[in-house]
């Protein structure tokens, strides 16, 4: 599949027109009501749980970065483990993963009793400089998503505080608005001031290589690769053991062969309960998807979007409507929006160059988990040296 990383910033290539507005010879029936039960994928679900720990983690390292000097209180991030949705007490957790912080006696206030204190590990110092590394060798990148999100929404604008809360969800560094944005104003113009109420990025002007879509970009490189124009079309196809009814069978496929809608597109003349409207709407949620680093999102997450991206109230359906591109996960009570295609059984197979960051972050809380296993075992061959010990100098007693 390509990928949006191998599309050079180029001002010359930037025009100042969105691509034209689709044209339908004729329309038919109105959306189908037609119901399709939801079935879990066991696979699928497996893959959000196996990112359960580093997710976790990722949250209570994020808490101290935070912090003023990136240091806290012991106790005053115990009083904020409900919050961080944090099963086990923070002591636990920090003998459970040794090599992310250290801890240290000092003072709250002058003349104060000593307290234990939380700091970030030299591990994790040297993390985060990885982490910075690969954001810097992937800018690229991260400025196409950025564009992408932008090109998609209506008037090309959406609220920088809505940016500021997803994110993670695509790879952008916490402090982006500040670090990335302003170096490219040919794209990007930031108005207002993010947490301060209405603030927006905004763009500046449209970029035609960034104006395709996955969908597009995978049908023009058949296209190259055969010699015949293969039209842009979904990878519609359930998993083994999931059926749906013969008339939603027969939907799907007259839906299918209607022709494929750019998610960036003017799509206002669309009316909103058209299948037209619905082929926009799968477009554009399934390129958000392939945009985002794990090719899965929590619905809510999405729903933030949707005035931006003009999605129905009832947006949601369209996960389960259209079960062969993807899947609700309904795991640990939060439903979540999964891409079929880029995923094997649970192992996501279409990688973001991004992820090497949750990679490395998942070598180190290895390395840790290697280190408490290791003094786990020395503290055990120590007792039962111990205890050997003691048995002979009983016998001597004797």
């Amino acid at each position: 599949m390509l990928s949006i990383r191998s599309i050079p910033l180029n001002p010359s290539r930037v025009s100042s027109n969105p691509p034209p507005t689709p044209q339908f010879p004729l329309q038919f029936a109105q959306i189908s009501s037609l119901k399709v039960v939801w079935r879990k994928d066991r696979k699928l679900d497996q893959a959000i749980e196996n990112d359960k720990q580093w997710r976790l983690c990722s949250k209570v390292v994020k808490e101290v970065l935070n912090e003023p000097g990136q240091v806290i209180p012991l106790r005053y991030l115990e009083k904020r483990r409900e919050r961080l949705r944090l099963p086990i007490k923070i002591k636990t957790f920090l003998n459970r993963y040794p090599g992310l912080f250290d801890t240290y006696p000092d003072r709250i206030k002058p003349k104060t009793q000593l307290v234990e204190f939380v700091r970030v590990s030299d591990r994790l110092r040297h993390f985060l400089d990885d982490e910075l590394r690969v954001r810097e060798d992937n800018e690229r990148l991260l400025v196409g998503k950025l564009c992408k999100l932008l090109m998609m929404a209506r008037d090309r604008v959406i609220s920088a505080d809505k940016l500021e809360q997803m994110k993670r969800e695509f790879g952008f560094s916490n402090d982006f608005l500040c670090s990335l944005v302003p170096k490219y104003p040919e794209f990007f113009r930031l108005v207002g001031s993010p947490g301060e109420g209405k603030s927006f990025l905004e763009l500046v002007s449209w970029n035609d290589e960034f104006g395709k879509s996955v969908i597009e970009r995978r049908a023009e490189e058949e296209s190259r690769l055969t010699g015949v124009t293969i039209r842009p079309a979904f990878d519609w196809r359930l998993p083994s053991g999931f059926f749906i009814k013969k008339e939603m069978r027969e939907w799907v496929r007259d839906w299918m062969e209607l022709p494929y809608i750019s998610p960036y597109a003017d799509a206002s003349h669309l009316d909103q309960a058209s299948p037209e409207m619905e082929k926009r709407t799968v477009g554009v949620l399934h390129e958000l998807l392939s945009l985002s680093l794990l090719k899965r999102m929590p619905v809510p997450t999405v729903g933030m979007l949707r005035e931006e991206y003009r999605l129905s109230n009832a947006f949601a359906s369209v996960f389960t409507r259209h079960s062969g591109l993807f899947y609700m996960s309904l795991k640990n009570g939060i439903k979540t929006a999964v891409l079929r295609e880029a995923y094997k059984n649970d192992e996501l197979v279409d990688r973001d160059p991004l992820l090497e960051i949750k990679d490395k972050f998942v070598e180190l809380l290895d390395e840790g988990q290697r280190m408490r296993a290791e003094q786990m075992r020395a503290k055990r061959h120590a007792i039962q040296m111990e205890m050997e010990r003691a048995a002979v100098r009983n016998v001597g007693d004797s």
